[in-house]
Formats: C-alpha cells, sequence, structure tokens
C-alpha cells in the first residue's frame, strides 16, 4: 500500500477547515480541480470516501484520523522548522491553535489561560464553542486539538487531565421568585415556572430540577444561546437560570437577583484533552490551562 502524501493530507485539512474545494484552492493558491485530483487520489490510497461532497464540507468517519494527523504533521513541521531555523532564521508561518472550550468557560476563565502564554506574533488562537458535553466531538473528528470536555475518557490519540468543576446556582430575581414560587420549590411549580436554557444541549437547568423534585420536569423554556444574553434574561424576570457562580456573585451581591435554592448547587467536572504529541506549543498551552483553572474551578 503507498504511503500517505502530506501535500493530500493538508489539501483533506483545507477542505475541511474552509468548507468548499473553492475556498481550499484560494488557501492553497490552487485550482478547485487540483483541490479535487488530491482528494481523489488520498482516497484511492486509503480505499475510503473521505469528504463528505456538500456545504459545508465535512470528513467522514474515515476521514476524522486523517485530518488530525494532517493538523498533527502542520504542527509538528512548523515547530521543527521554526527549531531548525533559529531566532534569525525567519518566518517559518503562523502556528493555527485551534480548541474548542464550552461556552461558559470561555466567557469565564479560559480566555486568562491564552494569556497566560509567552506573547508570540507566530500563535494564532482558533477558538471554537461547544457544550462541555459535546466538545469532545470536534476533538475526535480532528478538527481541533485541544478541548474543554465534560469527557472524562480520552478520546483515541488524546491525553486527558482533570481541572476541576465549574459550579452553578440557580437564579431568579426577587419578583420572579414571589410570582413563580409563593409556596416554595414545589414540583408543580418548578414544572410551571419559565426556564432561562442557553441551548439545546445544554441539560444543566435539568439535572437541577431532577434533583429537586426527584423526577424530569417539562417547565416552559428560553433558549438564549449568549453567555450575555443568558444572564440578562434572567435579571429581566424571563425566568430562572443555572448561572457559573463566576458571574452569578455580581447579581447576587448587588440583590438584582437571588439564589433560588440557597446550598443547591450543580458542579459540572471539567477535563482538558489534547492530542497526544510532544509539542512545545501543546505543552505551554496545558500549563496554562492548568494553572488557570487551578486558580479558578472548584
Amino acid at each position: 500500500m503507498a504511503g500517505l502524501d502530506s501535500a493530500q493530507l493538508r489539501t483533506l485539512a483545507a477542505v475541511v477547515e474552509e468548507g468548499s474545494f473553492e475556498a481550499a484552492g484560494r488557501l492553497l493558491h490552487v485550482t478547485p480541480s487540483a483541490v479535487s485530483q488530491r482528494i481523489k487520489a488520498l482516497e484511492e490510497t486509503v480505499g475510503q470516501v473521505l469528504v463528505r461532497r456538500q456545504r459545508p464540507c465535512q470528513a467522514t468517519e474515515a476521514g476524522r484520523p486523517l485530518l488530525r494527523l494532517a493538523g498533527q504533521l502542520a504542527l509538528l513541521e512548523r515547530e521543527a522548522l521554526a527549531d531548525a531555523r533559529g531566532p534569525l532564521g525567519g518566518d517559518p508561518g503562523r502556528t493555527r491553535v485551534a480548541v474548542v472550550v464550552n461556552a461558559d468557560s470561555l466567557a469565564t476563565w479560559f480566555p486568562a489561560a491564552l494569556a497566560r502564554l509567552p506573547a508570540s506574533p507566530e500563535l494564532s488562537f482558533d477558538l471554537r464553542q461547544d457544550d462541555q458535553d459535546h466538545s469532545a466531538e470536534l476533538l475526535r473528528a480532528g478538527a481541533v486539538m485541544a478541548a474543554v470536555t465534560a469527557q472524562r475518557e480520552p478520546v483515541q490519540g488524546c491525553r486527558v487531565r482533570p481541572l476541576g468543576a465549574m459550579r452553578y446556582r440557580a437564579l431568579a430575581t426577587p419578583a420572579a421568585v414571589r410570582q413563580w414560587f409563593p409556596e416554595g420549590l414545589t414540583p408543580t411549580a418548578l414544572a410551571a415556572a419559565p426556564v432561562v436554557v442557553f441551548d439545546r444541549k445544554d441539560r444543566i437547568q435539568y439535572r437541577f430540577l431532577k434533583a429537586l423534585a426527584g423526577h424530569d420536569l417539562d417547565p416552559p423554556v428560553h433558549y438564549v444561546p449568549s453567555v450575555p444574553a443568558f444572564s440578562a434574561a434572567i435579571r429581566l424576570g424571563l425566568g430562572w437560570g443555572m448561572v457559573p457562580e463566576q458571574i452569578a456573585d455580581e447579581d447576587l451581591d448587588s440583590g438584582r437577583c437571588v439564589d433560588l435554592a440557597p446550598g443547591r448547587v450543580v458542579d459540572i467536572p471539567l477535563y482538558w484533552q489534547h492530542w497526544r504529541l510532544d509539542s512545545p506549543v501543546l505543552t505551554a498551552l496545558t500549563a496554562a490551562v492548568g494553572a488557570v483553572a487551578a486558580e479558578t474551578l472548584r
């Protein structure tokens, strides 16, 4: 069997990252026809369809390991080239650091980890956002090199380390509590009171409800897929919701909101998963993420 061609692997990565053969061609400075020929040649080598020809293009199950390999080779190649050239050897190209992070971490502690890295014009961050229960999927697909995730089991080809837990408190305005919970957090009131939920992947509010009521509930829901707008919706009385304590503390201290169930919290353990590579960039990023998480998370 023929070996894998590095140019074909780079082309596969470009097609998936850019979403189309045309955009990949512009990135690689070749024609869409040349992109198509490289992908077909790679598929013939592997004996599998590697790209779903749709908009945007996506890697198939067979293409995911090759996409991950393409990213790993690109990272190691740039780092090796920089080491070989030395400080006066010129620009080896920018290293794209692709990471998927849950929205609440992205809105609170994670940017501080990036700021801990030594300032470098060669680094380019590509942050993706997904729910912590689903963020490992992008890592599994080879689209990112690291993830903040709730998944404890390592993705194939990755290392995992615990970061700590993000604590959530149930917040509502005093007026909302008077309106919806005049007799306390009864199952009937919890089933009727509107709840603010980030998106359809967000299950934190439902975990809280089940812990209080002892069974699943199906209350009215407002979906608000933005961390600032989510908190604003609760402050404006649209409903109650689970807010990270880093954000909740200010609303509680000001009196704008109250803790719906003092002493009852939801802790979501978070983990850092990254490619199993001896890479200076990944090593530095992992150290920075671990240090900030230790200062911030439970």
